[in-house]
């Protein structure tokens, strides 16, 4: 039985449209902030960043109204030809972009640059929510996997070409949307103590780290009931572990350009570098340390005002929003964050198809990933790698692949309402 839709705002999820727009507007104010010149003094100038970043919000509220219009069922028929087009634009790029700061991953249009790197992840999410509803594909099975990791990898490997290792590392959150599709939580567990086996034989030395691990694994077989059976079980995690550990200082020494192995050397304290790889983080804890619990006020921040933080309106815009409204405003941000993932999830549980569902899980993922690594990163917790704050940092690229990711989900939501069982 079909509802019929009176207009297109009628089903769609309010809450999670007004959250969007907050995020927007509190990015907005704070890129005024961030850059703010007294020679152009009004928000609206769009010679300035705030100026041209209004007209992206402007554009990007319209994008959204687009897309509410069309038919809910056309974004999964198109989900191969937008992927195709992500990767065509990912692979002209590297022959007829424009290096900036040593990765080629913009195109140069006029004024404006366009990423294609941001709309890969949306057609790479669309195309795996594709496959798996399309085929009924089992996650548990080695196809399915097969075929997941190459739709994977084929940007993965464009993007690192393009030298963005930010961009790509994003791809590595699509293993929550496979979690919920049924991967073995055994791949989760393996992925975070490969994470936890990387930074130990960073820190430490590499013999230490794997004398360590052979020592666990002959505790657990001296513990078990089943010796033998103990015995190949621990074989099995402490080779391929001890593996990892002789292959970490290689890679990182000969796979990471040199600025990202200084960056990691900074954030582990191996080294201190105020003045070279660790000047953007230490000015950026500066600036959230200086906002105390309220903050210093609007245009008031010192370290945002005399331009300490280098890249503050893109990839530390969160250092701005802590100078200037202190810990109470850095977390309504947090909060409005995690509103907003509490409800995208919420959206993709309740689709009554499998493509919106894993599209629903691809969205939060990404936004999560990009929100948990650049605040990580802000406040010096995680290392540089330069991605955006959704919604809030500088971009036309980032605002309008955010938007179109978020659109289409509440596009597919609101779909869904239309039709009664």
């Amino acid at each position: 039985m079909q509802r019929q839709e009176k207009t297109i705002f009628q089903y769609i999820d309010k809450g999670s449209i007004l959250i969007y727009f907050l995020l927007t507007v509190v990015g907005w104010l704070a890129i005024y902030s961030a850059v703010y010149n007294e020679e152009h003094k009004s928000i609206f100038d769009l010679s300035q960043e705030y100026g041209k970043q209004l007209l992206w919000m402007g554009c990007s509220y319209l994008l959204i109204v687009i897309i509410l219009a069309l038919d809910f069922r056309l974004f999964e028929g198109f989900s191969p030809f937008v992927y195709g087009t992500a990767l065509l634009l990912g692979a002209g790029v590297l022959v007829f972009g424009r290096e900036v700061n040593g990765a080629r991953a913009w195109f140069e249009i006029g004024s404006f640059r366009l990423q294609p790197a941001e709309f890969m992840k949306l057609g790479t999410v669309m195309m795996v929510a594709y496959y798996l509803s399309n085929t009924d594909a089992a996650i548990s099975k080695l196809k399915a996997k097969l075929i997941v990791g190459l739709l994977l990898l084929l940007p993965v490997g464009l993007i690192f070409l393009q030298h963005d290792t930010g961009s790509a590392l994003v791809y590595a959150s699509f293993i929550f949307v496979l979690y919920r599709e049924g991967l073995s939580v055994n791949y989760l567990v393996f992925g975070g103590l490969s994470i936890l086996v990387v930074v130990m034989t960073l820190v430490l030395d590499e013999w230490a780290v794997s004398i360590s691990i052979a020592l666990l694994g002959a505790a657990y077989v001296a513990l078990s009931r089943k010796k033998m059976k103990a015995f190949w079980r621990s074989l099995l995690v402490v080779v391929p572990a001890v593996l990892v550990v002789f292959s970490v200082n290689y890679a990182f020494d000969n796979l990471l350009e040199e600025h990202q192995r200084q960056r990691i050397n900074v954030l582990l304290g191996k080294v201190e570098d105020f003045k070279g790889a660790g000047y953007n983080v230490h000015q950026s804890l500066i600036a959230i340390g200086s906002g105390g619990f309220f903050g210093k006020g609007f245009l008031q921040g010192t370290q945002t005002k005399f331009d300490f933080v280098p890249e503050q309106s893109t990839d530390f815009i969160f250092c701005t929003i802590g100078e200037e409204y202190g810990f109470v405003g850095s977390v309504v941000v947090l909060l409005l964050y995690a509103f907003l993932l509490i409800r995208i999830l919420n959206l993709a549980e309740r689709q009554n198809t499998r493509f919106g569902r894993v599209y629903g899980y691809g969205v939060a993922s990404i936004i999560f990933f990009h929100v948990f690594v650049n605040i990580g990163m802000a406040i010096g917790l995680l290392p540089v790698i330069g991605i955006p704050l959704p919604f809030i940092s500088y971009g036309g690229s980032s605002m309008f692949s955010f938007t179109i990711l978020f659109g289409i989900l509440i596009r597919l939501d609101s779909g869904r309402k239309l039709v009664l069982r």
